[in-house]
């Protein structure tokens, strides 16, 4: 987004309906969400919902910093398994739409960080998923080898161990 700056601070607009229609990008985000890590090295994924409560999602920092990480797991795609990382900000700005049919994880980078993201679809505990943060075959770079993760995300199987969901 675009960011107006003074003396003062600064302003930005996060979301405008109209704008990511007319780059073609249509989502009814319906919810938002906001997480907290006290500490640097807190790795939250990699996660997903299963189809029909599949979410698209647009995920930004407020305060703080991560590397942002998704996984393609569509099975017709062309990049099916590939990851993609980008560093995610409150100082960049910079937003990431994650589309359904992805797996999504983060790493923050700095203590105190403020994780906000739009869903287009509520969360349903019946079809969530994931996979294992260091899954051998996905060679995500991960900024850190010794993340601080929750007990849920120490156990997640590996890509190749899952059915993907996704055409």
């Amino acid at each position: 987004p675009k960011v107006f700056g003074d003396h003062r601070g600064c302003f930005c607009e996060t979301y405008n309906r109209q704008r990511f229609a007319d780059a073609g990008l249509v989502y009814d985000f319906i919810q938002d969400n906001q997480a907290f890590s006290k500490s640097s090295g807190v790795l939250r994924g990699l996660h997903y919902q299963c189809p029909p409560c599949a979410q698209s999602k647009l995920v930004r920092v407020s305060r703080g910093a991560v590397f942002d990480v998704v996984v393609d797991l569509r099975k017709s795609s062309p990049t099916f398994g590939r990851w993609h990382g980008v560093e995610l900000s409150g100082e960049n700005f910079f937003q990431l739409l994650v589309p359904a049919g992805m797996a999504h994880g983060y790493m923050t980078l700095e203590p105190d960080t403020e994780f906000l993201y739009k869903v287009d679809a509520l969360y349903s505990p019946d079809q969530e998923g994931g996979i294992l943060w260091n899954d051998p075959a996905l060679q995500i770079k991960w900024p850190s080898i010794s993340p601080i993760l929750s007990d849920k995300d120490k156990i997640l199987p590996q890509l190749s161990e899952i059915v993907s969901p996704f055409e």
